[in-house]
């Protein structure tokens, strides 16, 4: 199967599947490098069909003149009230 005919989730699934293989540790070296590479690939796979998808977004987010705007992304609320945001998840 061609890597561009690989679906995102599909090269998403298989990347985690790999994270998954290569953290347990129980693969030879020679193994752990192979799918090491397919993991890149799939990687890659993923970054390709995430750029498509923005470049979509950006097309149907145009103002009234036809010029590309942008706009800051809504960022979810903090769990914690009051604690400024710094971008530590703890």
């Amino acid at each position: 199967m061609a890597e561009e005919k690989i679906k995102f989730e599909k090269a998403l699934e298989r990347l985690e599947e790999i994270v998954g293989t290569l953290e347990s540790g129980d693969l030879e070296l020679e193994k752990s490098l192979k799918i090491f590479e397919e993991g890149i690939k799939m990687a890659r796979v993923c970054q390709v069909h995430l750029s498509q998808a923005e470049k979509k977004i950006e097309k149907l987010i145009k103002d009234q003149k036809g010029e590309l705007t942008t706009a800051p992304m809504e960022s979810a609320p903090s769990s914690d009230e009051g604690e400024p945001d710094d971008g530590v998840p703890f």
